[in-house]
Formats: C-alpha cells, structure tokens, sequence
C-alpha cells in the first residue's frame, strides 16, 4: 500500500517513477517510513519490566546525551538531538541500557519534542515509582531549518520534572548542572 501511495506522489510531483533512479524507491520509501516508526509496535512496559531491581540506591541516576532520531507529525520531517534523564530511586531501579531503549522506541513514533518528553518522564515514573524524574531534551527540527522560517541554527529545548524534580529546588539544579555541559 505505502508503495504505490510513493509511486503515485512521484508521478504528482512530476517524476517519472520508472526512471532508474526512482525505479525502487517506493519499496525503499516503505522500508524506511516502517523503521523509522517502529516505535507502535514496541511494548514500551516489556522495555523497563524485564530490568526492574530492587536496590536501596536513593541517590541521583543520570543517562545523557542519549541520541535521538524522530519524525515530526505535522510535517513528517525529522527533528534530532539529545535526551538526558534522571530519577531518584525509591527501592528499585532500571537497567541502565533501558533508558536510552524507552527513549528510542518513544521517538519512533510520529511526534512532538513536547510529547517525547513528556512521555519518557511519565513512563519512568510509572514503573519505577521513584522520588522523581526528569527529563530534558534538545532537538533541532528540519521542519524549521529547510522549510517556514528557515532557521538553521536554532535548538528547541523541552523538559518535563516529575516529583522531587518539580518540588524540590536542589534536585532540579542538581539535574540541571549534572547535564550542563552537554546542553548545546
């Protein structure tokens, strides 16, 4: 289906799909657009269940500069950048590998920075029931840099702190200055 969609978007632009160049784009196109919005077919609790532990560790777990690779939703356009994330524990933590995997299989997703962030911070509080989460991402948007304004060197940045992070003044900056030196 998604190929013959391509096939009829080329033929609409003008193109001719048979030429040499085009002749398998409409199957690469497929492969790609499935990759690149895996994410719905991942069971994002079956992520973070399989590597819960129980630990009396209760001071701050920091993963930054965890790449990231998404498709904006308004304009099926890629955003990239950088998630950093944190949590108190209260008595159980996640594998560490398990961060960057619930962030990617959030962002290959169609999306929003504002909803990426969101819900990496509330799936992490959820299972791990921790004193608090935060979660801060940067990204620059291609629907912003190639097309609209244009703006080729401009960063969105969003967060969203959940619990002691959103509470608790010192935990905040303590996130905060723990990721600095990544932050653009």
């Amino acid at each position: 289906m998604i190929e013959k969609v391509i096939h009829t978007l080329l033929t609409e632009l003008g193109e001719d799909p048979s030429r040499e160049g085009l002749r398998r784009t409409p199957d690469r196109f497929s492969r790609a657009i499935s990759f690149l919005t895996s994410g719905y077919e991942t069971d994002i609790r079956k992520i973070l269940n399989s590597a819960v532990f129980r630990e009396k560790y209760s001071e701050m777990v920091v993963v930054k500069s965890i790449d990231l690779y998404s498709l904006c939703e308004h304009h099926l356009l890629p955003f990239f950048g950088k998630a950093h994330v944190a949590y108190v524990p209260n008595g159980r933590i996640v594998g560490l590998s398990k961060i960057p995997r619930l962030v990617e299989a959030f962002a290959r997703r169609l999306q929003v920075q504002e909803r990426l962030t969101q819900q990496i911070a509330d799936t992490l509080y959820e299972v791990l029931e921790p004193e608090g989460v935060g979660v801060v991402i940067e990204a620059r948007h291609m629907c912003m840099m190639m097309r609209g304004v244009e703006k080729q060197n401009s960063l969105a940045t969003t967060s969203a702190m959940l619990g002691t992070f959103r509470t608790d003044n010192k935990t905040r900056s303590e996130f905060l200055q723990l990721i600095e030196s990544d932050l653009a």
